[in-house]
């Protein structure tokens, strides 16, 4: 599971970082708050680590900014200002834990690990990728706040791409999936449908999710 840690201690970020390797987690680390917020807001973290007090960007702009983003990656955030007031103020802002300097790793590593399993809990039920977010109890796709009108077939292929963002997936690989053929009819039913699904999802926006990998198949990312 990548991690993005936010810390401009390095001798610190080495061994959180080893902590959390030892746990076959994978850790990204950044030194500073302007660069770690433009990491964070790429996305493909399972969950983000950061200081309080960092040089650039404030850790508490880190942690509004991503959540005016939309991004609902859980945030753990780690600083020595411990009082309940700043707290207070790093929950309120959006984080999901706030842990106070100095730590115990095996502390710090618990917490993360409780993140993380709050976080596929609420997966099972919902999907994002970037502004996208699909609701699977509801079957409901909004994008950047604007609900997508999509039949049941379409938002199947959708739910698929968007389990699969950041991987290509090929046509034999949607028929199976999606429509349950388990062989080749040499048909352009994918095609079609695809091409349908990105009037819904990408032609009112201005980045586009679903791309077309040349002679293989397609791939979601924003």
């Amino acid at each position: 599971m990548p991690l993005l840690l936010i810390e401009d201690d390095t001798a610190l970020a080495a061994e959180v970082s080893a902590a959390l390797a030892a746990r076959d987690l994978t850790v990204t680390h950044v030194g500073e708050g302007e660069a770690g917020l433009a990491t964070a807001l790429a996305g493909g973290f399972c969950a983000v680590i950061t200081d309080r007090m960092l040089p650039q960007v404030d850790g508490l702009d880190i942690v509004r900014r991503l959540r005016e983003s939309g991004d609902r990656t859980p945030i753990l955030m780690i600083s020595a200002l411990d009082s309940v007031d700043e707290r207070v103020r790093g929950l309120r802002a959006g984080g999901d834990d706030y842990l106070g300097k100095p730590f115990a790793l095996e502390e710090l590593v618990a917490r993360v690990e409780s993140l993380l399993r709050r976080s596929s809990s609420a997966a099972l039920t919902a999907l994002r990728v970037d502004d996208l977010e699909l609701d699977l109890l509801q079957r409901r796709a909004v994008r950047a706040g604007r609900a997508l009108d999509l039949t049941d077939r379409e938002f199947r292929l959708l739910e698929y791409l968007a389990r699969h963002a950041g991987k290509v997936v090929t046509r034999a690989m949607l028929l199976q999936g999606v429509w349950d053929i388990h062989y080749d009819p040499q048909t352009n039913v994918v095609d079609v449908h695809v091409s349908r699904l990105r009037q819904a999802v990408d032609k009112e926006f201005e980045r586009p999710l679903i791309h077309t990998v040349r002679g293989v198949g397609y791939s979601m990312y924003a």
